[in-house]
C-alpha cells in the first residue's frame, strides 16, 4: 500500500478515534470519497491496535488500577475500586459485544456503509451529543460508577455500531446525560474503549491475519504506529480542552460534514456505498 496512504488512513484514525467525530465514519469516506483503494481489514485492525497502545499509555494509572482489580474479580470479590472499575467495563462491553457479533456474521456490516448512512448519523448524533452535552447536569465523576451506569452506557456504546455515530461520541452522550462532569464523561467513554477496541480487533484480526503476507504486516506496524502517535496527541489535546470548553465545537464539525454528505449522496454525485 503507498505510504501516503497508510499515513491517511493512520492520521484518520488516530485523530478521530477518541474525538466524537466517528473514526469508523472517516475511514470508510476516505476510499468512498477519494477514489483510493479500500485499505482492508488489516490496515484497520492495525490502527485501532495503535489507538488502542495510547489510551492505554495516556490513561495508565486508571488501567493499572484495573488491572490490580481483576484478580478479586476473578474470585468474585467485589471490595476495591480496581475490581469494581474492572466490572464496569466487562458490563458496559457486553452489548456492543453482541450486537457487533450480529452485524459482523449476518453481513448487516456491510450493508451500513454508505455516504447516506454516515451523513444521517453525523447530523443527527451530533444534535444529540449537543442537547445531552448542554442540558445534563455535571454533579457526578468517573470514581462514582455504578453497574447500572456501566450497562447504560454499555447500551449507548452499541450504537456505535452504525457507521458515523461515533463510539467516543455517543458514550459521552450517555454518561453526559447520566450527570457526569464533561472530562469525567470523556474519561469513562476512553477507559471504555480498551475492551471494546481489543475485542473487535481479536474478531476482525484473526481473519485478516491469516491472509497476510509479509509486505502486509509492515504495512500494518507502519500504520499502528503512526495511529499511536496520533491518536495520543489528539486525546492530550481533548482532555486538555474538556478544562475549559465544552463539546459544541464537535458538533459543529458534525453537523457541518453531515449536512455536507448528505447534499453530496442525495445529489447523485457519488458512489452511495462508501469503501
Amino acid at each position: 500500500m503507498p505510504l501516503l496512504q497508510l499515513f491517511l488512513v493512520a492520521l484518520i484514525q488516530g485523530l478521530t478515534e477518541f474525538l466524537p467525530v466517528s473514526s469508523s465514519g472517516h475511514l470508510i469516506l476516505l476510499p468512498g470519497l477519494t477514489g483510493m483503494n479500500d485499505q482492508g481489514q488489516l490496515i484497520d485492525v492495525a490502527v485501532h491496535v495503535g489507538t488502542l497502545g495510547a489510551v492505554v499509555v495516556y490513561f495508565w494509572s486508571d488501567v493499572k488500577v484495573g488491572l490490580l482489580g481483576l484478580p478479586r474479580l476473578l474470585v468474585g470479590r467485589v471490595d476495591t475500586p480496581g475490581a469494581a472499575l474492572a466490572l464496569g467495563l466487562i458490563i458496559a462491553t457486553i452489548p456492543v459485544i453482541l450486537v457487533g457479533a450480529i452485524l459482523h456474521f449476518t453481513g448487516l456490516s456491510d450493508t451500513l456503509r454508505s455516504v447516506t448512512v454516515i451523513g444521517w448519523t453525523m447530523l443527527i448524533f451530533g444534535i444529540v451529543l449537543y442537547w445531552a452535552d448542554q442540558t445534563g447536569p455535571q454533579d457526578r465523576t468517573a470514581s462514582d460508577w455504578p453497574l447500572k451506569d456501566a450497562l447504560i452506557m454499555g447500551l449507548w456504546q452499541a450504537i456505535s455500531l452504525i457507521p458515523g455515530t461515533s463510539r467516543s461520541g455517543i458514550t459521552i452522550t450517555g454518561a453526559r446525560r447520566l450527570g457526569y462532569t464533561r472530562e469525567d464523561a470523556a474519561r469513562l467513554a476512553m477507559l471504555m474503549s480498551i475492551p471494546t477496541i481489543a475485542a473487535s480487533g481479536i474478531l476482525l484480526g484473526a481473519d485478516a491475519a491469516l491472509d497476510a503476507d509479509t509486505s502486509a504486516m509492515r504495512d500494518g506496524a507502519i500504520a499502528a504506529s503512526l495511529a499511536f502517535v496520533a491518536a495520543l496527541l489528539a486525546l492530550t489535546l481533548m482532555m486538555r480542552l474538556l478544562r475549559s470548553i465544552s463539546f459544541t465545537p464537535y458538533v459543529i464539525y458534525r453537523i457541518v460534514l453531515g449536512i455536507a454528505l448528505l447534499i453530496y449522496a442525495y445529489s447523485g454525485s457519488g458512489p452511495q456505498i462508501a469503501g
